[in-house]
């Protein structure tokens, strides 16, 4: 039996990247799912794709009726609701902490950390009535470990983590689950600076994507979707509170081959001598 069979999902962000590649195993898991997104041309295309098991709802995550609506898309369409992966996000303010506008730096929590908050807050209620189900939040390898992404998306990837496990504690007793993924680098239209261009662009810079990680090769949004399938799935029904880290090992540490020389001069260890101390 699929993996997702009879489920309903809401998946923000779902029109490209991980949130497509998402939307399309999920579907072939046998779910059916709400396309959330702000590109509307994109994702109404991806429904037309996919057919009665899929149905595109238009959502800028910041505002809470447009989320509140993908989720009542979920109920009305389908009459349940299983699984939210809020997913949506955005490389956010760039630059020096002291040159960042300050309405940059709320934009950007407003997209990463107040829609994954509106998200959990909106499904909630209808996973308790229904006997519970999954969250999964999107965060990054930005929030785990520093200087892996730009200084305001770092900062709100982690309350994005910290949110997921602060939220799973009360939860559990309502049998809903809430995890939170990590990606590593990703080849998606965001990482690669090409949202609203062709997805051949990707293709172009997958060579730079290989020396970032122990696993040579780039890391793509099946990597991302396939995790959260798991924990959409009833085999993750023992998995809560988690922030699940996917990117090949990059977040592990820095190569010793790619360290500085200054760390890999040789220097002969001295071995103790008290008559000589």
């Amino acid at each position: 039996m699929a993996e997702l069979e009879g489920k309903v999902a809401v998946i923000t962000g779902g029109a490209s990247g991980i949130g497509e590649a998402s939307v399309r195993l999920f579907i072939n898991e046998g779910a059916r799912v709400v396309i959330a997104d702000m590109q509307q041309e994109r994702g109404q295309a991806l429904a037309a794709e996919l057919g009665d098991s899929a149905v595109f709802v238009s959502c800028e995550v910041r505002q809470e009726d447009q989320v509140k609506g993908a989720i009542d898309a979920a109920v009305n369409t389908w009459g349940r609701l299983d699984c939210v992966f809020n997913n949506a996000g955005f490389g956010g303010a760039l630059g020096r902490l002291e040159d960042i506008p300050a309405d940059e730096f709320d934009m950007t929590f407003d997209v990463l950390v107040k829609g994954v908050f509106l998200g959990m807050k909106h499904a909630i209620p209808v996973l308790q009535k229904q006997g519970g189900g999954s969250i999964i939040n999107t965060g990054s390898i930005a929030g785990v470990t520093a200087g892996r992404g730009p200084l305001v998306y770092s900062a709100a990837k982690a309350a994005v983590i910290h949110m997921s496990k602060t939220a799973a504690m009360p939860l559990g007793e309502d049998k809903i689950r809430v995890n939170c993924i990590c990606p590593g680098y990703i080849a998606t239209p965001l990482s690669a600076n090409t949202v609203g261009r062709p997805d051949s662009l990707i293709e172009d810079r997958l060579d730079s994507y290989v020396d970032r990680q122990p696993i040579p090769r780039a890391g793509m949004p099946d990597d991302i979707a396939q995790m959260a399938m798991f924990l959409a799935s009833d085999r993750a029904s023992f998995v809560t509170g988690q922030s699940i880290v996917v990117d090949g090992g990059g977040a592990s540490g820095v190569m010793w081959a790619d360290q500085k020389p200054a760390y890999k001069t040789y220097r002969p260890i001295k071995v103790y001598n008290p008559d000589t101390a």
